[in-house]
């Protein structure tokens, strides 16, 4: 699936499931939500703190798409064709960042 059908997806599952879009400021303060579970799976389960028994059956794949879901919204609502924003980016960085990460000692 490319992101120009997963929009037309949520497009028409919001045409046949929900009544209307939320407005943008109410999906921005979801998708900081969703974001806000992500982090919280990842800080525990793969960085320092401890996770919570009820924290450990948290499915990370189902958190990150609840993200998608929201950004493909957003996108939609917004008129941004997000297919071809992203390759624009993927353009961008991969002009811009490859010698950087190359050279990095970092990353090295």
């Amino acid at each position: 699936m490319n992101i120009q059908n997963a929009q037309k997806q949520v497009d028409d599952w919001i045409k046949a499931h929900g009544v209307r879009y939320f407005n943008e400021l109410t999906n921005m303060a979801q998708l900081t939500e969703e974001v806000g579970e992500v982090a919280r799976i990842i800080a525990r389960r793969y960085g320092e703190q401890s996770e919570k028994e009820s924290d450990k059956n948290k499915d990370l794949g189902e958190e990150l798409a609840d993200v998608l879901f929201v950004v493909l919204c957003l996108a939609n609502q917004t008129g941004i064709d997000l297919q071809d924003a992203f390759e624009k980016k993927l353009d961008i960085k991969t002009k811009r960042d490859h010698d950087r990460h190359q050279n990095n000692q970092k990353l090295k």
